[in-house]
């Protein structure tokens, strides 16, 4: 095994043992070398999970065992591309958003734009229309409820970083502690009040007829979709259940397309090579077509915009560790032993910049992702959104959006460098120290 890694073990004992139990440091090398590893890497590990268990629940992401299992058979239909259909529209409407705000702004002389904070609010705002069919026009005038969202993310980011405030009845007694309280509170009784509401206008229908219905009037959205649906069993999600996933929906989906779409931005910035290929394939695609916005259909048209996003989400994946907790001993290839109860963390960054599988891994090039390149390569070379059992239930809603606002964007702007280099930074999603400053110019109409 050290051989085959250049000499380096992909397996390290991790600090912390007092605190978390017996953690592993697993390197990219040992998931890209062995894609049939046995899939007892399966509950979800438990890091984080304690920060953000008050504000989450037993959604997807924290839950494990039977209830996880349930609720993702139960979930999986909220992710059917009938349903992410309809999705596509608002995706156009929140980035037109975001856009004329930016050509007001530059039109001020306010060009360099932290992407960062315009991207998050834009995919808040698309997220609270798709979760919950609320338009509170976040990204205009200021939400309660969409800074509590913001509030949250920060709070348990800061938790995380100071160790001694690790202790529960020590950080209720903070005034950090104070304000999370009461920011969850904000966000559960907005998630309860919908949940409520929809319960008594829901009819009751199963979900192709409502489908049917909907499609007509507006947007079936994660909310009526959650309320519908039945285990093997024919029971149904509680509300508590409802709130959690829906809850869990809009802190996973929020930060992480935010990340992914700004530093595709920052990548094609750097590359106006790649940047106006992009926009030359989005022109033709749109060539004869007023108003010019991405339907459905068009996504499988961007072939070279797509190679772009995998390239950054490579680079720069939002997410840049997952931990699993081993449920029962893994062996191996090597001999040595996993036991059973160590939470494992899989460095996906690591994965991403493993020179044995990706030669030149800080150079930005998305032709690793041309289909003639990708026919050899390891499934588990490239895992932006995981992989396995508890992979990301969101991933095509994801690229979807991102797709969507990428192309619009080189459309309708030129993305250029502002200043220094960024630093990474690794927080519960890969962030830029400070913020990540582009230069947005406006295209003329001519020029889209």
């Amino acid at each position: 095994m050290d051989s085959e890694l250049g000499g380096r073990s992909p397996v390290h004992t991790g600090p912390g043992e007092d605190l978390w139990g017996r953690v592993l440091l697993v390197g990219g090398a040992l998931a890209c070398g062995h894609p049939h590893l046995p899939p007892h890497l399966h509950q979800a590990g438990a890091l984080c999970s304690r920060f953000l268990k008050p504000w989450l629940g037993d959604g997807l992401l924290l839950s494990g065992g039977d209830k996880w299992s349930r609720h993702r058979r139960m979930l999986t239909p909220a992710f059917h591309f009938n349903i992410l259909k309809s999705y596509v529209r608002i995706f156009n409407d929140s980035v037109n958003i975001m856009h004329a705000k930016w050509k007001r702004l530059a039109s001020e002389g306010s060009a360099h734009l932290d992407m960062f904070e315009h991207i998050s609010l834009m995919t808040l705002d698309s997220l609270q229309k798709c979760v919950f069919s609320f338009d509170s026009n976040c990204q205009e005038k200021p939400s309660e409820y969409i800074a509590a969202i913001l509030e949250l993310s920060a709070l348990v980011t800061k938790r995380h970083q100071q160790i001694i405030l690790h202790m529960d009845f020590l950080y209720h007694l903070t005034s950090d502690g104070r304000r999370f309280r009461r920011a969850c509170r904000l966000v559960h009784d907005f998630t309860d009040s919908v949940i409520q509401e929809r319960r008594r206008t829901l009819p009751d229908q199963g979900l192709d007829d409502l489908l049917k219905a909907k499609a007509k009037v507006k947007t079936l959205d994660f909310i009526d979709v959650l309320l519908l649906a039945k285990d093997e069993d024919g029971k149904e999600l509680s509300d508590e259940d409802i709130r959690a996933e829906a809850d869990t929906f809009m802190f996973a989906g929020h930060d992480t397309t935010a990340s992914g779409l700004a530093w595709v931005l920052y990548n094609l910035a750097r590359h106006p090579e790649h940047q106006e290929r992009c926009r030359q394939e989005v022109r033709e695609l749109l060539r004869d077509r007023e108003p010019k916005e991405i339907e459905w259909d068009d996504l499988t048209q961007l072939p070279f915009l797509t190679m772009c996003i995998k390239e950054s989400l490579r680079l720069h994946p939002p997410v840049t560790m997952v931990s699993r907790c081993c449920t029962q001993d893994i062996v191996l290839p090597d001999g040595r032993v996993i036991p059973k109860g160590v939470i494992c963390l899989i460095s996906i960054f690591g994965t991403h910049h493993n020179p044995s599988v990706w030669p030149d891994p800080e150079v930005y090039d998305p032709f690793r992702f041309d289909p003639e390149n990708t026919k050899e390569r390891s499934p588990l070379a490239f895992i932006p959104f995981s992989a396995g059992p508890r992979n990301c239930i969101g991933q095509t809603f994801a690229m979807t959006e991102m797709k969507v606002v990428l192309a619009l964007t080189l459309l309708r702007f030129r993305i250029l460098p502002a200043g220094e280099e960024p630093r990474r930074k690794p927080e519960l999603i890969l962030r830029a120290e400070g913020g990540l400053w582009l230069r947005v110019e406006p295209l003329s109409a001519g020029h889209q």
